[in-house]
Formats: C-alpha cells, sequence, structure tokens
C-alpha cells in the first residue's frame, strides 16, 4: 500500500454506528447512513448496514450505482433533488430521493412509467437555513399537485438545517416540521413515513428531548464516521473520534528560516500569505496537497504544525528538536471537509483496519502523539 492513504477503521465505524443507531432508536427514529463523504465504499456501507441503519442515503446517483453493484441489501435514497438529466439513473437504481421542484417529479414520473416501477419522494422543506427546500406555505398546494402522479409514492417529508446558514435544528424547527406533517396527513389523508428532521446537527436536539414529535428519520454521516456533532464540532460522548487518519509521507526535512525573501507577490492559490520571523525552524514537506485533502481540516500530532500548502506539497514544522527523516509517515486527523477531500482524490489510497473495537472506554482512544509518526515504509517492513 503506497502513500498517501486513508487509514479506515471499520471497527470503530461499526461501533459510532451502532452506537448512535441504539440511543435514536430508543427515541423512535431510525437512521439512515449516509455515504455521500465516503464515495458509497461498499466497505463502509455494509458496516452502517450491519450496525442497523435504515436505509443507505447519498447525494451522487454515481454513488448509489456502486452500491448496487456491489449488490448491497437495503432501501438506498437519493438526498438531493435529482438532476433532470439523470432521472431514468435514478429511477432505475434509487428507492425514493428527496424533491423540491415539481418538474422534476414529473420527469421522475415518466421515468418510473417506462420503467414499470414506483419511485418514492420525500418532499424537503425550507425551514430557514436556505438551502434546498419548498416553502412551508407552498407545501400542501405541491402535495395536491403531486398526489395521484403515476409511478410515484409520496413516502415523506423532511427538512436540512445547518449547512448552508449553520440555524440549527432546535425544538422550535423540529417542532414547524411536526405540524407540516400532520397537517399533510390531515389535509389528505396520506401516510407518511418518513419524516427525516435533518442530519448529524439534529443529535443535540434528538438525544436531549423528551419529545420529538412526528420526527422518526435522521440522516447521520459525520457523527458516525467522526464521532463529533457538527453544530460547533463536540465531541460525541462515548464514540471513537480517530475511526479514519490520514497518512502522509515526508519528502523533505531541512532547518529553513521562517522569512521569505524577495518581492513578495501572490501565492499560488491567491491567498495572503502570513509573514512573521520565528527563527529557522525544522520544516517538512509531505507528499500531499490541496488536490487531495483540505489542509485546514487537517488535525497533526503535538510537536508538528501545518503552516501551509500548495497543490501537491503540505508544508509542516516541528518544534522537536531533531527533525522527521525522509520517507517517515505522518498521520493526521480530518474534519468533515478534509475527509470528503481526501476520499475524492484519485492520489490517496485507502487501507481498511477491520478489527473489532468494544468502545473508547474498553479501548483508549489514540491520541495524535507522535506516535503517529512511522518511520520509513523500509523499516516498517523489517
Amino acid at each position: 500500500m503506497t502513500e498517501p492513504c486513508l487509514e479506515i477503521h471499520l471497527g470503530k465505524i461499526h461501533y459510532n454506528a451502532r452506537a448512535l443507531v441504539s440511543a435514536l432508536a430508543d427515541r423512535g427514529i431510525s437512521t439512515t447512513g449516509v455515504t455521500k463523504a465516503t464515495l458509497g465504499l461498499s466497505e463502509i456501507a455494509n458496516v452502517l448496514l450491519r450496525a442497523g441503519v435504515k436505509a443507505l442515503g447519498d447525494s451522487r446517483i454515481e454513488n448509489i450505482e456502486r452500491l448496487r453493484r456491489a449488490h448491497l441489501p437495503g432501501p438506498m435514497v437519493l438526498i438531493r433533488s435529482p438532476m433532470v438529466s439523470q432521472v431514468e439513473r435514478v429511477v432505475a437504481s434509487a428507492d425514493a430521493s428527496f424533491n423540491t421542484e415539481l418538474t422534476v417529479i414529473h420527469e421522475l414520473s415518466k421515468a418510473a412509467r417506462a420503467a414499470g416501477t414506483t419511485h418514492g419522494v420525500v418532499l424537503m422543506v425550507e425551514l430557514g437555513d436556505l438551502r434546498e427546500g419548498i416553502m412551508p406555505i407552498d407545501l400542501q398546494a405541491f402535495v395536491r399537485e403531486i398526489l395521484g402522479s403515476p409511478g410515484i409514492l409520496l413516502v415523506g417529508i423532511g427538512a436540512n438545517l445547518a449547512c448552508q446558514s449553520g440555524v440549527a435544528p432546535d425544538a422550535s424547527k423540529m417542532g414547524e416540521l411536526s405540524t407540516l406533517a400532520d397537517s399533510i396527513t390531515e389535509s389528505f389523508g396520506v401516510d407518511l413515513p418518513i419524516v427525516s428532521g435533518g442530519n448529524s446537527a439534529n443529535l443535540s436536539w434528538a438525544l436531549s428531548s423528551a419529545e420529538h414529535g412526528r420526527i422518526n428519520d435522521l440522516r447521520l454521516g459525520e457523527s458516525i464516521l467522526l464521532g463529533r456533532e457538527t453544530l460547533h464540532r463536540e465531541v460525541i460522548e462515548g464514540l471513537y473520534t480517530d475511526a479514519i487518519s490520514l497518512v502522509g509521507e515526508v519528502i523533505e526535512s531541512k532547518i529553513k528560516p521562517t522569512l521569505p525573501w524577495g518581492e513578495i507577490a501572490e501565492t499560488a492559490y491567491g491567498e495572503p500569505l502570513p509573514v512573521t520571523d520565528r527563527g529557522s525552524k525544522v520544516r517538512m514537506i509531505l507528499a500531499l496537497g490541496r488536490q487531495d485533502t483540505d489542509p485546514n481540516g487537517l488535525g497533526s500530532p503535538p510537536g508538528i504544525e501545518v503552516c501551509g500548502a500548495t497543490s501537491d506539497h503540505l508544508i509542516v514544522e516541528s518544534s522537536l528538536c531533531e527533525g522527521i527523516e525522509v520517507g517517515a509517515m505522518i498521520a493526521f486527523r480530518l474534519d468533515y471537509s478534509a475527509l470528503s477531500r481526501a476520499m475524492a482524490s484519485p492520489f490517496v489510497s485507502k487501507r481498511f483496519i477491520r478489527e473489532e473495537c468494544r468502545g473508547p472506554q474498553a479501548s483508549p482512544q489514540r491520541e495524535p502523539t507522535m506516535s503517529w509518526v512511522l518511520p520509513p515504509s523500509k523499516e516498517r517492513q523489517t
């Protein structure tokens, strides 16, 4: 296995998923396992299913098609409004999709009729975050328009918060969504088996509130993969935060000044460079860059600090007396931005660790210490 690579601890992901599925089930809420950050990796999707998620959700039909080719069981939901140009593929591979436009639903209806099947539709409602959603005042007219559309089955409504604008999914927002679900049932006499309240940002509300109204589904990705809620990125007690790490190889290690010299112009990405003279430091370059990950989303081991990146070079400084030799590996924790970009990079391989885990209390979490710095690969093989 070559570096850079993502080390993916499937046992820790399974533990996180199982813990959240169980905690939410105790409150009458099912879990849709979101695979979009992992590009529909069947290894991770299979772990989510074994942990008890009710369905798999992804925003890209290409990822859902990948999961279908891997013959994974269970419902699969496209959690982004389909492109009109892809409705045939959506109907063929997804059991349901999130929708906000009548034009798209009419095209899904045509595609479903042509395929001799029925496609489920979840209507997304705008509750203030200003990403996707039907305005609440227009929801009943929208439902009236699509009920009875051949090949289309209204299976629920949903909302998305804390993504575009950071609007928190609190009791007030969830109460509004529940009221909208009640109004549809009362006005049209239709059952709504899915009332999807949102994503990992909803966990604080879901796990602390006594009443959840009609909300019976949450879509979880980041909280399972990284062990954090997404309103303030706080660690969820009892979960692993190191299930996935990014390992890069040192390709240069030298003592250099920290103050550049010469006429200063724009950097490669046109960003201002903070210039301070901190004396000479041990500076290392890793074979990673912005094409591979988000440098601002990397958590480095103590004694090592990320201080810059270009397309293919990650520059770090060491406060240690000695540098780390060329060929050594350094492992970084990731936030969601760094994770999703690393997963999408064709230059970052994946290494799966399949050990079973019993929880951080039973097996203490590995903190990002200097033990995360590994010797060159030739030495590791001896």
